[in-house]
């Protein structure tokens, strides 16, 4: 868990383990973050951070992991909530390549999630359960799906 306010740096390392590997595309939903060093091989936690970009680092949301280097970004974490971190490839996203980050609440209601709606269903409500409550309201019309 991510404390409000936090700095949040992450080294992504691509590696070459199977062969044949490819740039991953990584991509963070919730957030924008500074891409702050990038080289080829792999990181050196010693000598790498000495050439950081602090100045003016691009601002990106997808970034591309070298297959044998790596990329440093950080960020502020000032959203709240839960974030899906992944590579945007979809047989490494179905193979675990992804995580969430849980960014806890500041201070304040303006730097906390909001409560969900008075309509929306709670988790211990199944949503058979909810479409069934609504079958014959106004408020939700469940689809039939013909053929399956």
């Amino acid at each position: 868990m991510i404390n409000y306010n936090e700095t949040v740096e992450i080294v992504f390392q691509g590696t070459n383990t199977v062969g044949g590997a490819q740039d991953h595309p990584v991509h963070m939903h919730g957030y924008s973050f500074y891409v702050v060093g990038f080289g080829l091989g792999d990181f050196n936690n010693e000598t790498d951070p000495k050439s950081y970009n602090l100045v003016d680092p691009p601002e990106l949301n997808t970034i591309r992991v070298p297959k044998n280097g790596w990329v440093t970004v950080r960020f502020t974490a000032n959203n709240p909530g839960v974030w899906m971190l992944h590579c945007h490839l979809l047989k490494h996203l179905t193979w675990g390549m992804k995580t969430v980050l849980i960014v806890l609440n500041g201070d304040t209601p303006e730097t906390s999630i909001l409560d969900p709606p008075p309509s929306m269903p709670s988790c211990n409500f199944s949503f058979v359960n909810y479409i069934q409550k609504f079958k014959h309201s106004d408020v939700v019309h469940p689809v039939q799906i013909i053929g399956m």
